[in-house]
């Protein structure tokens, strides 16, 4: 009797194919051993910010508060020019969505002010980096460029001259050893140098805010003491979710010899960036 040849290799490839039209038929898998579960992480994107639109930056500042800023404006007795300097002016914008300002300047008999406000909503373009880090990013950068004096000072921070000294001695707070144990003698006028005008008081130097959105910091710098007048400029600078604002505040005394008093513009400063933080709507 007449044996059939039997082939190996074509037995072989019936059961591969056998074993194809049935793998994928077990639970519902997939053939190729890959988990659903990861391909949806890697499609989900980062959250968007809280913040979609901005407000119109030169009607988010009130007269009242121009009134304190921009004490010159008062002095106005034009009423179309008071009415257009209350009005400010809108800086140059491509997209009022993403980033807008307002700038305003007024002189007086004492002093020439001026006040910019800057409001930028932060859009990440990565799908893997939400809004808000993107601002958070943003803003370290601000912050760095800054250049705030280390360490820095918290608002809940009380200050070394406060606690340990009259504020009349070194920079530590502390009064020199020689005002104690032996007074300098009234003739020598050098024994008590006087304060340099251009030095910020202690407890308003540049610093970090805390109770500002979610961060925040304050600059305070004065320009060198030379033959015009000196001119001193307050920033206050907070991010709140994927929004950024800044309020430069910047004023030039217009006699030699007087210097912008900084506790005073820092206040106005600091008063106008909390309502432009109120200001804000998701």
């Amino acid at each position: 009797m007449q044996r059939k040849a039997y082939v190996p290799g074509v037995a072989a490839l019936l059961a591969a194919l056998l074993s194809g039209c049935t793998g994928g038929s077990d639970g519902g898998g997939t053939a190729d051993g890959s988990n659903p579960e990861d391909a949806g992480t890697a499609s989900a994107t980062a959250q968007p910010g809280r913040y979609r639109t901005l407000p119109e930056p030169c009607g988010a500042v009130g007269e009242d508060t121009l009134d304190s800023l921009l004490p010159g404006i008062k002095q106005i007795t034009d009423e179309d020019q008071r009415e257009k300097a209350y009005a400010g002016e809108a800086t140059l914008t491509y997209d009022n969505d993403r980033k807008v300002g307002c700038r305003w300047k007024v002189e007086s008999s004492t002093a020439t002010d001026h006040l910019f406000v800057d409001l930028e909503r932060v859009v990440s373009y990565d799908n893997t980096v939400s809004d808000d880090t993107q601002a958070e990013q943003l803003f370290a950068a601000m912050r760095e460029a800054a250049d705030l004096p280390e360490p820095t000072t918290s608002e809940t921070t009380t200050p070394t001259a406060t606690a340990t000294g009259t504020g009349t001695g070194s920079e530590t707070g502390k009064a020199p050893q020689a005002t104690a144990t032996s007074p300098a003698p009234t003739s020598s006028p050098s024994a008590s140098p006087p304060t340099s005008p251009t030095a910020t008081p202690t407890g308003l130097q540049p610093r970090l805010l805390d109770d500002l959105g979610d961060e925040a910091f304050l600059d305070d710098e004065l320009s060198r003491a030379g033959s015009t007048a000196q001119q001193r400029t307050v920033t206050v600078a907070f991010r709140t979710s994927n929004v950024i604002v800044t309020v430069a505040y910047e004023e030039q005394a217009a006699a030699v010899g007087v210097v912008p008093d900084s506790e005073e513009m820092q206040d106005r400063a600091r008063k106008l960036a909390s309502r432009l933080a109120g200001s804000l709507s998701g």
